[in-house]
């Protein structure tokens, strides 16, 4: 059944959800039409991002693309009620296509090195590039910010909290080195931040990014 809005969709819009919500042949071919077209789009940004791959994630791309396109099908097809036309159809696809094939690109980048959310470096967040005074600001609040952390997070708060911002691992890499989702990593983060900004507000600095 279409959605609300379906009146106010384009036309191609809308045709495109009556295709993929029909039975039969016409439903096969408009699923290998959006795979056809998610599948170029990953292809686009992973080629994009090429030179910035290291060599072994490089010379993958070709089966990466195609998995992150079979998956970026699937989840389409799962949210169509979800689309209200605030932009074209396929743009709304678009988005789905991208995220899949970021999150195997930084997964693959990070599937052979060391994750270890235990051990981390705040030496990362130091920052001497503005200058003497700067850098004693910088320690300044750096120590503050430590203190916080140990104080008002839980432990699954500071480790998350230390992994993304100290060690810039992403988001899905945690959690899949945990056996966590990405929304329970998401929400510890989020609540990190959000403890610390009130904390920081108490001892008289602005919040944690």
């Amino acid at each position: 059944m279409l959605n609300s809005m379906t009146t106010e969709l384009d036309d191609d819009s809308a045709r495109w959800l009556e295709e993929l919500r029909s039975q039969g042949p016409l439903r096969g071919q408009a699923h290998s039409r959006l795979h056809e077209i998610l599948h170029r789009v990953t292809r686009a940004e992973a080629f994009r991002r090429r030179d910035t791959l290291p060599p072994d994630v490089a010379g993958d791309l070709d089966d990466l693309c195609l998995q992150a396109a079979n998956d970026a099908v699937v989840a389409v097809l799962g949210k169509l009620d979800g689309f209200r036309g605030a932009s074209r159809f396929t743009t709304w696809a678009y988005k789905f296509a991208l995220l899949e094939v970021s999150v195997r690109l930084r997964r693959r980048a990070w599937s052979r090195r060391r994750v270890a959310l235990d051990e981390v470096s705040w030496g990362h967040l130091v920052d001497p590039a503005h200058g003497p005074e700067r850098s004693v600001e910088h320690e300044e609040l750096l120590s503050t910010v430590r203190q916080l952390v140990e104080s008002t997070l839980t432990e699954n708060q500071r480790r998350v909290f230390l992994a993304v911002v100290s060690e810039e691992i992403p988001i899905d890499v945690i959690a899949e080195r945990t056996g966590s989702s990405r929304g329970a990593v998401y929400k510890a983060l989020h609540d990190a931040r959000r403890r610390l900004r009130t904390a920081m507000t108490v001892v008289g600095h602005r919040g944690a990014k």
